[in-house]
């Protein structure tokens, strides 16, 4: 019996000291991502393009909306083949419509991804490298929902990204 107490008690010893030389930190990237002046640059752009789709979208439903009303202007003694071939025009456009929204929104998304992804990895690499200097054996970030609890021993080092950053 005294011999497993023993056991553990130095099994447990060194872990216990090890406990004592853990440093915590946290963070809030997302705070300090929103007030990076890339990300405005970056939104900035993706508003521009995003405008530029939809000024052609709107020409692309100008061009369908004009094709429909001659549609519905066709009188009675239209042929027939002439209202078909026109009805075809008109699914066509609009499926052409519907092709242009899909390919846009995925464009959008890449261009999004693309433009914030350099700017997330910054965020990133200052966030290593100020848990590095100041000897961070972990650190939490609190924009994460998982975090759900951040006791007395970890300090926050926000402030000491947005520093690192030159971020006010």
């Amino acid at each position: 019996m005294i011999k497993k107490l023993l056991l553990a008690v130095l099994i447990a010893l060194p872990m216990c000291i090890s406990a004592q030389a853990v440093k915590f930190g946290t963070v809030n990237s997302q705070q300090i991502f929103e007030i990076m002046p890339e990300k405005a640059n970056a939104e900035k752009t993706l508003v521009e393009v995003s405008k530029k789709y939809e000024d052609e979208f709107k020409k692309l439903q100008d061009e369908f909306n004009k094709k429909y009303t001659e549609f519905q202007a066709l009188d009675a003694a239209t042929p027939q083949s002439i209202k078909d071939r026109r009805m075809q025009e008109l699914q066509e456009n609009q499926t052409k419509i519907q092709n242009f929204q899909q390919m846009a929104s995925s464009d959008l998304q890449k261009q999004q991804e693309a433009l914030l992804a350099p700017i997330s990895e910054k965020l990133q690499q200052a966030i290593k490298a100020v848990g590095q200097e100041n000897a961070f054996t972990f650190v939490f970030d609190l924009s994460i929902p998982s975090v759900v609890y951040s006791g007395a021993p970890a300090q926050d080092i926000t402030a000491l990204v947005k520093a690192k950053l030159g971020l006010k």
